[in-house]
């Protein structure tokens, strides 16, 4: 789905959240294994997305302050009570969730725990999902008009691989080469 040429753009990057409260609006991210989850209150109009690196610390992990917002667990009651302050009911929420692709074999099936972890999150917090698409090896952009709630989810085409620049070799020896 193309959206028309939106007023304002808010670029959101792992670790953060932005909620919205006007029309013409939108918040984008870019995902790999990371999740972002959209929410919607169709009443108040208020939406937001969020983007986490991993679902949950592991058990006996310590986490500094500065870094609980990369976790899905810390990231959810963030977003959803940014929301409330700005007037929308928990229990209207709706959710849309995207990403949890698992780009690099190096680090096994990341996106789909991410995946099976804002799923559970939200059934737990008895939020229902819409749209969903997460898994697969490719990384995603998403769009979120939070007023109206729509979302529109683009896989991202593999980056070509980049080429090496070699520079040119000095002449040999000691000589001076003059242009004239």
């Amino acid at each position: 789905m193309a959206f028309m040429q939106p007023a304002k753009r808010v670029a959101i990057i792992q670790g953060e959240h932005a909620v919205v409260t006007q029309p013409d609006t939108v918040i984008t991210t870019l995902l790999g294994s990371c999740i972002a989850v959209c929410l919607h209150d169709p009443v108040s109009h208020v939406g937001g997305m969020n983007h986490f690196l991993l679902g949950e610390p592991g058990r006996g992990q310590t986490v500094a302050a500065a870094d609980m917002n990369r976790y899905g667990l810390h990231a959810m009651e963030l977003l959803i009570n940014a929301m409330m302050q700005r007037g929308a009911s928990r229990l209207r929420l709706t959710a849309q969730i995207f990403g949890g692709g698992n780009i690099q074999a190096a680090f096994g099936p990341i996106g789909t725990k991410n995946a099976e972890f804002a799923l559970r999150f939200l059934k737990t917090e008895g939020i229902p999902v819409g749209q969903t698409n997460v898994g697969g090896t490719q990384a995603r952009k998403v769009e979120f008009r939070a007023w109206e709630g729509v979302a529109s989810c683009t896989l991202v085409a593999q980056a070509p691989p980049v080429r090496a620049v070699i520079p040119p070799r000095p002449p040999a020896g000691n000589d001076v080469e003059l242009f004239g």
